[in-house]
C-alpha cells in the first residue's frame, strides 16, 4: 500500500501539475479533489469511504455548530460528536489491536486480534478535521458553507499521508479561491526536489546502515558501532520526514497554497526545549492550541502545569503508534521538559555553547532508540551497548569500517542539518552574477540522481507513513 502511493506520488506529479496549470480556475479544484481520491484509492480503494464519511460528518457538524451560535449546549454537543466520532475512527483502526493485546496480557483470555490495514496518514487527518470543527465552536472561523470545498481541504494528497497538519483557518482562503504565480511555481518546485533530495540521496543512504545494525545483521558489534548505528537512524528520520514535508510544502506552494514550516533545523538546539519548537512544528502547536491550553496549561500552578505536560507528551507518544514504546518515548521527553523547566534550562544557558549542544544531541539519540525499538527487551539491550554495559569491545574493526564508509554522507547530512549552506548561498548569490544558472543545475542534478536511485533501490522507506 505505502509503496505503490510512493510511486503515484512521484510518477503522476508530472501529469497532475500538468492538468492543473491548464484547468479553468473554476475547475482547478475538481482536478485537486479528484487527484486527491484517486491517491487515496491508489494506497487502499476502500479507505476512500471511510473519509467521505468522516468529511460528511465534519461538514455537517461544523454548519450545525454555526446554525446554534446562540445556543452553547448544543455547540459544544455537535463538537463533542465530530471529535468523538473522529477519535473512534482513529482508535479502531489504529489501536484495537494494541488494547486486545493488553487486555489479553492483564485477563489471560485469548481474543482474536483485529488485523486491520491502517488508512494512510489516518492520525494526520483526525487531527486536522478536529482543529476545523474545535476553530469553528471558539468561533475563529466560519464554518465552510460548500461541502465541496471541505472534502478538497480534507483529502488534500500533498501532506495528507504524512503531514504537515494543516490547519483549515491556514488555507480557507486559498480553498476557495487561489493564484498561480510564477515565484511560487519556482519557488514551490524548488523546495519539493530539495525534499526530494533529502529523503532519497541522505535518509534513505543513511537509513540502509541503521536498518542492518537494527535488525542484527552485523554480528560484530561494539559500543561505537551502537552509537553510529542510532545516529544514523536519527539523520534518516530527520532528512526522511523532513524531506517528505519539503515535498509537501513546496507542491502546495507550486498549485497557490501556503501551508506551515515543519522543520526549523532541529539538531541545531541546545535544549530539548528548544528542540521542541523546532521539531514538527505542526504537531507541537497542536497540542499546544487544543490539548495543553484546554488543560489550563501554566496557569493553575505548577502541579497542574506537570500534570498536563504529562498528559500532553503521553498522548504525542500515544500519537506515533499503538505501542508501548512510543507512551515511553513521550513521557521521557515530558520529564525531561519538566526537569528544563523548572530546574536546569536557566543554568544550561550559563554553559559553553559546546557542551549545551552535546546534552541535546546525546539525549535525543537515547529518545531514538526508544523510539525506533519497538521491543523492549530490544530497546534495553540497545542501550546497554551504547553505554559499554554489553559484554563488547569500545570500538573495532567493523565499526572503523563502517565509519569510514559513511563518513562523506554522514558529513553532507550534519552540514545539511545546519543552516550553513542557506548562509554560504545568500552571501554568493549577493557577491556574483549568474548563481541562478548555478542553481538551476544542481535542482537538475538533485532530481535527475534522486531518480536514478528510486529506480535501482528497492530501500524507499517514508517512516512517518505508518503513522
Amino acid at each position: 500500500m505505502v509503496f505503490s502511493s510512493i510511486l503515484f506520488l512521484y510518477y503522476f506529479l508530472p501529469l497532475f501539475l500538468f492538468i492543473y496549470i491548464i484547468a479553468p480556475k473554476k475547475l482547478k479544484n475538481l482536478v485537486l479533489l479528484l487527484t486527491s481520491l484517486t491517491f487515496y484509492a491508489w494506497g487502499e480503494i476502500r479507505f476512500v469511504i471511510v473519509m467521505l464519511v468522516l468529511s460528511v460528518v465534519d461538514f455537517v457538524c461544523g454548519r450545525m455548530i454555526e446554525k446554534h451560535l446562540d445556543n452553547k449546549k448544543k455547540m459544544k454537543c455537535f463538537m463533542f460528536i465530530d471529535v468523538g466520532i473522529n477519535l473512534s475512527v482513529l482508535f479502531f483502526y489504529k489501536y484495537s489491536d494494541f488494547f486486545i493485546t493488553n487486555f489479553n496480557m492483564i485477563t489471560g483470555l485469548n481474543m482474536p486480534l483485529i488485523g486491520i490495514a491502517l488508512p494512510i496518514g489516518v492520525s494526520f487527518n483526525t487531527f486536522q478535521s478536529i482543529s476545523y470543527i474545535i476553530d469553528v465552536y471558539r468561533r475563529k472561523t466560519t464554518c465552510e458553507k460548500s461541502y465541496y470545498n471541505y472534502l478538497t481541504y480534507t483529502t488534500l494528497f500533498p501532506q495528507i499521508i504524512a503531514g504537515p497538519i494543516v490547519r483549515y483557518v491556514t488555507v480557507e482562503n486559498e480553498i476557495a479561491s487561489r493564484k498561480l504565480r510564477p515565484d511560487d511555481f519556482t519557488i514551490g518546485m524548488k523546495q519539493f526536489l530539495l525534499g526530494l533530495g533529502k529523503k532519497v540521496l541522505i535518509a534513505n543512504n543513511v537509513g540502509v546502515l541503521w536498518n542492518q545494525i537494527s535488525n542484527g545483521q552485523i554480528a560484530n558489534m561494539s559500543t561505537t558501532l551502537y552509537w553510529i548505528g542510532i545516529f544514523a537512524f536519527a539523520l534518516q528520520i530527520y532528512f526522511d520526514f523532513s524531506g517528505y514535508s519539503d515535498m509537501a510544502i513546496g507542491l502546495a506552494r507550486i498549485i497557490g497554497m501556503r501551508f506551515d514550516k515543519n522543520f526549523d533545523y532541529p539538531y541545531i538546539s541546545k535544549s530539548i526545549t528548544e528542540f521542541w519548537r523546532r521539531w514538527h512544528m505542526t504537531l507541537g502547536s497542536w497540542f499546544r492550541d487544543y490539548v495543553y491550553i484546554p488543560l489550563g496549561g501554566n496557569r493553575k500552578g505548577w502541579v497542574l502545569q506537570i500534570r498536563n505536560i504529562l498528559i500532553v507528551w503521553a498522548l504525542t507518544g500515544f500519537w506515533h503508534g499503538a505501542s508501548w514504546n512510543y507512551i515511553i518515548w513521550g513521557l521521557y521527553f515530558a520529564a525531561l521538559l519538566i526537569l528544563e523547566k523548572f530546574l536546569i534550562l536557566n543554568f544550561m544557558k550559563k554553559v559553553p555553547v559546546f557542551f549545551q549542544h552535546a546534552y541535546l544531541i546525546i539525549l535525543v539519540l537515547i529518545s531514538w532508540v526508544i523510539f525506533s525499538l519497538e521491543d523492549t527487551k530490544k530497546m534495553l539491550e540497545y542501550l546497554k551497548g551504547m553505554f559499554g554495559l554489553l559484554p563488547v569491545d569500545a570500538i573495532n574493526s567493523t565499526a572503523m569500517y563502517y565509519l569510514m564508509g559513511y563518513f562523506v554522507i554522514f558529513a553532507i547530512a550534519c552540514i545539511a542539518c545546519t543552516p550553513l549552506v542557506k548562509k554560504v548561498y545568500d552571501k554568493i548569490n549577493v557577491a556574483f552574477k549568474y548563481t541562478g544558472v548555478v542553481e538551476i543545475i544542481v535542482y537538475v542534478l538533485i532530481l535527475l540522481t534522486s531518480t536514478a536511485y528510486l529506480v535501482n533501490s528497492t530501500y524507499n522507506p517514508f517512516l512517518y507513513f505508518r503513522f
